[in-house]
C-alpha cells in the first residue's frame, strides 16, 4: 500500500481537514451510541500531539444537498467534546481566517458536508473550498471511503494526504485479510439474498480456501441443486447464477460449504417448535433458519486448520433463539482460536456486528469493521476512490 499515515507527515503549525464519520444514531437531540465517535479520538490526539489544528469534516443523515437543522452536527458536539476531553468549536460558515484565529489547540468541527448539494456531487468548486481551510488532509473515515464526495475524495488530491488511525488501522484488518493474507483462508458468508452478494462471492471464490455460505443465501444453493427447500426465503431464480458460482469455485479449488443438516421450523418467532434434519428431508409446509450442529461442527473443524478467517453476514436467523446456535458457536470458535493466536479474524458488515456483538465476541475478533457499505465493496474487489485518492 503507498498510502501515507500520519506519522509521515509535517503537521506542526498546519491545519489539518480531518474527514471522520461521526453519523452516530441520536434519540430526542441525545447520540445514543458514541463508538464512532470514541474511534476517531486517537487520530485527533495524534494530530493536536504533532502540532497540528485539527478542523473536522463530516456528514450526518441525508439532508439532500441543503441545510435541514435537525441534521446539524452540532448534535454531536456534546457527545464529541466528552469523548476528547476538551472544548469544540463549531461553525456553521468556515473561512480560513476564522480557522487561523482559533487556538493552536482548539478542535474545530465544521457543519454537516451534506448541506450542499455539491459535496455528494463532487464539485471541483467545493473542493477547492475545503482545501483553502487546511494545509494538510487526513481521511479517517473508511466507511464514506466508498463514495466519491468532494471530502472524501475531491480534497485529497489538492493537499498533501494520509490516512488517520481507525482509516490506517482499517485498511492494515483488511490487507491482511484478503490482499496478502496467510493460508488457508476461509470466509464466512450469511444474510438473507445472494442476489445483494453476488459480486462478493465472485471475488471471494478466487481468493479464500474455503467459502461457508449461510442464512438464507445458503436454501438458493441447496435449492439450485434440486433440493426443496419448503417455505424458506430462496431465490429460486437465481439458480443458474448459483450453479455458475459452484462451477467458479471448483475451478478456482475453492470448498463450498453448504449446510449439512439444517434446523426447521413452521413459524419464524422466538421459542418456535423446531427440528434438525438433513438438508433433503426438509417439509414442504418448514422454513429453514439455521444451520445444523453437524454442519457448526464441520465449520468450526476447517476453521481450526485455517490461518485467516474473513466474515460477512450471520448463519441463520440470530436475531431469535433458537436460531442463533450456528452463527453463536461459529462466532465463540472463531474468537477463542484468536484469542490463542491460532487465526487472524476480521468482521465487517451490519448484521455481522450486530451478530457478534449478540454472541459477545466482537471485542475477541482482530478486527471487527463498522464500515457497511466500504467494508462490502473492499471484499468485492472494487476500488475505493477515498483509498485510491490516497494512494495518488
Amino acid at each position: 500500500m503507498s498510502w501515507k499515515t500520519l506519522d509521515d507527515m509535517d503537521l506542526a503549525g498546519k491545519n489539518v481537514l480531518v474527514r471522520v464519520d461521526i453519523n452516530v444514531p441520536v434519540e430526542n437531540g441525545i447520540v445514543t451510541d458514541a463508538t464512532r465517535i470514541e474511534r476517531i479520538v486517537p487520530t485527533i490526539r495524534d494530530i493536536l500531539a504533532k502540532g497540528g489544528k485539527p478542523v473536522l469534516l463530516a456528514h450526518f443523515g441525508r439532508p439532500k444537498g441543503k441545510p435541514d437543522p435537525s441534521m446539524s452536527l452540532r448534535i454531536v458536539q456534546p457527545a464529541l467534546e466528552k469523548a476528547l476531553g476538551q472544548q469544540v468549536t463549531f461553525v456553521e460558515r468556515p473561512s480560513r481566517d476564522f480557522i487561523d484565529a482559533q487556538p493552536r489547540d482548539a478542535v474545530i468541527l465544521v457543519e454537516n458536508t451534506r448541506f450542499s448539494a455539491m459535496e455528494e456531487a463532487n464539485d471541483p468548486m467545493m473542493s477547492q473550498f475545503l482545501a483553502g481551510l487546511g494545509d494538510v488532509y487526513c481521511n479517517d473515515a473508511f466507511s464514506a471511503a466508498h463514495r466519491a464526495h468532494a471530502s472524501t475524495e475531491g480534497v485529497a488530491h489538492l493537499l498533501p494526504s494520509c490516512a488517520g488511525r481507525l482509516m490506517a488501522e482499517e485498511l492494515g484488518a483488511l490487507e491482511k485479510a484478503l490482499g496478502t493474507p496467510t493460508h488457508p483462508v476461509m470466509a464466512v458468508v450469511g444474510g438473507a439474498k445472494v442476489s445483494t452478494k453476488l459480486d462478493l462471492l465472485g471475488n471471494l471464490v478466487t481468493k479464500v480456501d474455503h467459502l461457508v455460505i449461510g442464512g438464507g443465501m445458503a436454501n438458493t444453493f441447496l435449492a439450485a441443486q434440486g433440493i426443496n427447500v419448503g417455505k424458506s426465503l430462496c431465490e429460486h431464480d437465481l439458480a443458474d447464477t448459483a450453479r455458475e458460482i459452484l462451477g467458479k469455485a471448483a475451478a478456482a479449488s475453492c470448498q463450498i460449504i453448504l449446510p449439512r443438516d439444517i434446523v426447521v421450523a413452521r413459524e419464524f418467532k422466538a421459542g418456535a417448535a423446531h427440528e434438525v434434519l438433513p438438508p433433503e428431508a426438509c417439509p414442504a409446509d418448514a422454513m429453514i433458519l439455521d444451520a445444523g450442529p453437524a454442519t457448526v461442527d464441520y465449520i468450526t473443524s476447517v476453521m481450526e486448520e485455517s490461518k485467516t478467517l474473513v466474515w460477512n453476514g450471520p448463519l441463520g436467523a440470530f436475531e431469535i433463539a433458537p436460531f442463533n446456535m450456528a452463527t453463536n458457536a461459529a462466532a465463540r470458535r472463531a474468537a477463542s482460536l484468536t484469542k490463542a493466536g491460532h487465526l487472524i479474524s476480521v468482521a465487517g458488515g451490519g448484521d455481522t456486528v450486530a451478530a457478534l456483538n449478540a454472541a459477545g465476541v466482537a471485542d475477541d475478533f482482530t478486527y471487527v469493521s463498522s464500515a457497511g457499505g466500504a467494508f462490502l465493496e473492499w471484499m468485492e474487489g472494487k476500488e475505493l476512490p477515498g483509498v485510491a485518492a490516497l494512494n495518488r
